[in-house]
């Protein structure tokens, strides 16, 4: 079983992330600011008004944590992507919440 990854404190993860994606040319925003120490990060990848996806970091059976999409947004029903967003909130207010507007967003949520 592999060892528990260390974790930055969520603030600091995300203020890296917003820096990182800004000095790209890119547009980041908090949408929801977490718990500031070990609040989960939920990003939100928006590419030219391409449908939205979110991506989590999910515990592994071997004891990390993954980067995974959860929820992809339909073209068709903007409003329900932004619902499943407020329910997640809901369920966690630890949860911080941002959105990166680049080209291959994935490339910064390695």
């Amino acid at each position: 079983m592999a060892e528990p990854e260390a974790r930055l404190p969520s603030h600091v993860e995300a203020g890296a992330l917003l820096r990182r994606v800004q000095q790209e040319g890119g547009f980041a925003t908090v949408l929801a600011r977490g718990e500031a120490d070990a609040g989960t990060i939920l990003v939100v990848l928006a590419d030219r008004g391409a449908p939205p996806r979110a991506f989590e970091r999910m515990p592994q059976l071997d004891g990390t944590r993954a980067w995974t999409l959860s929820r992809t947004g339909s073209a068709g029903d903007p409003q329900a992507f932004a619902e499943w967003l407020d329910r997640r909130r809901a369920q966690d207010p630890d949860l911080w919440i941002i959105e990166l507007d680049i080209p291959q967003g994935e490339r910064f949520i390695p």
